[in-house]
């Protein structure tokens, strides 16, 4: 399967701690339907109250965020500007989602690159009682989820690379890991076999597509799926490229 790098950054990308604090401000209230107060934003941040306060106030002032009795919500700027119910990639990726479902009976999702994470954007569950369900709109590390591995595998090098030495900084553990990701471009499929959850396994494949990092996995409880495997990975090699031949 052919294709270029994805996600190739134009410059070299450097965290902002002003940035940082405002994305991880909203990423903890959307993770609380309930709310957030100021000093739990100030002790996830490990910052003064008084400057998580300002940061706070300018959130709610530009309608990201909302007070409400002494805690924090997002506010109605997150669904009108960020959030649109279905972009050309769910669009895309849905039917054959729903067609792997009725496949295999096991939860499908679509997978995207968000920064140096994982982010389920949907999802189609099992029908079965048991059954993996894949958190939405969360980031999750881009190992060791199968749809982590098939996004890492395709990242440009050296931002891969500089991932990789981050994350491993065992040198034998980075080389096996750098040895899986050529397997995963090789074999266009990525596996976990309980490696993040222990009873639970997935297989997924890179949508290759310009501009739009994605992949799209199957999983299911591993005494379920464990024998299934194969057939799982040949089906969502074809699912990714279908999806991508639909994104060019």
């Amino acid at each position: 399967m052919g294709g270029g790098p994805v996600g190739a950054p134009r410059g070299a990308a450097k965290q902002h701690r002003t940035v940082s604090r405002v994305t991880t401000i909203l990423e903890t209230v959307a993770a609380d339907p309930h709310g957030v107060r100021l000093n739990v934003l100030a002790g996830v941040l490990d910052a003064p109250k008084t400057s998580v306060h300002g940061l706070v106030k300018g959130l709610v002032a530009t309608g990201y965020l909302h007070e409400q009795d002494g805690a924090y919500h997002l506010g109605p700027a997150v669904g009108a500007l960020l959030a649109p119910t279905a972009g050309p990639l769910v669009e895309a990726a849905r039917p054959t989602l729903r067609r792997l479902r009725a496949e295999f009976d096991e939860t499908v999702m679509l997978a995207a690159l968000v920064g140096d994470s994982v982010v389920y954007l949907d999802t189609v569950e099992s029908t079965q009682v048991i059954r993996y369900s894949a958190p939405l709109r969360r980031r999750r590390p881009l190992y060791p989820t199968s749809s982590g591995k098939c996004l890492l595998a395709h990242l440009d090098p050296q931002q891969r690379d500089a991932h990789l030495r981050e994350h491993f900084t065992d040198p034998a553990e980075r080389e096996r890991v750098q040895r899986e990701l050529a397997d995963v471009v090789a074999d266009e499929v990525a596996y976990n076999r309980g490696e993040t959850v222990p009873d639970v396994s997935a297989v997924s494949s890179a949508v290759l597509a310009p501009r739009t990092p994605a992949a799209v996995a199957v999983a299911g409880p591993t005494s379920r799926v464990a024998d299934r495997l194969d057939a799982m990975a040949d089906a969502v090699r074809r699912a990714a490229r279908e999806i991508t031949r639909r994104l060019r």
